[in-house]
């Protein structure tokens, strides 16, 4: 039903104002955050209570900082962004791969090979979203949580025509369809609405049990 959402958009939905190669606009490091401390914090609390302590976890569209919780101890945390000096930056990260999803949305892991991942303040530059949650739900393990949290800030130039005409509450549902067309189950969804200062929005889901026959 979702994946019949996405397909019903009009081609450009998934277009950007700046469709020149994306490695050139991602050449420089940016070594700032993009969202302020409160947001970042709710970040934080959303890995520390569906991330699995002990757990190999993804860091998709990695950049310097993870966002992980620091008491928090992680047997792997594998980072895939598109600046190597950014990744480079980031203590947190047990191995790191520099990888234009856009691209190339394949992931280059086993099926199974993760039992948690995050998407930090990035889902709105996926021009393939229904891709790359699939590859998500076939590289986590059966039941394994998917945390996506995203503000309303962004690179406009980047960041596709779909998420810019919508507001807070249709980001929240259009990353459900991505989820839903990814083949993950219900979804959860979080906010964070602070008076002064940035929002941020947080969709969970878990992969399904259908997956297994492809993780066994």
């Amino acid at each position: 039903m979702a994946d019949n959402l996405l397909s019903s958009l009009p081609p450009q939905a998934f277009a950007r104002r700046d469709e020149a190669p994306d490695q050139e606009f991602y050449r420089f490091e940016r070594l700032v955050t993009h969202i302020d401390p409160a947001a970042v914090a709710a970040v934080t609390q959303l890995y520390r209570q569906f991330l699995p302590a002990g757990g190999a976890v993804l860091d998709l569209m990695s950049s310097w900082v993870s966002h992980l919780p620091a008491e928090v101890s992680y047997q792997r945390v594998a980072g895939l962004g598109m600046n190597a000096r950014e990744l480079s930056q980031n203590p947190r990260l047990t191995e790191r791969l520099v990888q234009n999803l856009n691209e190339q949305p394949g992931l280059p892991y086993a099926d199974g090979e993760f039992d948690g991942a995050g998407i930090c303040v990035s889902v709105q530059y996926l021009t393939q979203p229904t891709a790359v949650f699939t590859e998500l739900a076939r590289v986590l393990r059966p039941g394994a949580p998917l945390v996506v949290t995203f503000s309303n800030r962004c690179f406009p130039d980047k960041a596709v025509y779909a998420w810019q005409v919508l507001d807070d509450n249709g980001h929240v549902g259009l990353v459900q369809q991505y989820f839903a067309a990814g083949g993950f189950g219900p979804t959860e969804v979080f906010a964070h609405r602070p008076k002064g200062g940035d929002p941020l929005y947080g969709v969970v889901g878990h992969t399904t049990p259908s997956f297994l026959t492809h993780k066994l």
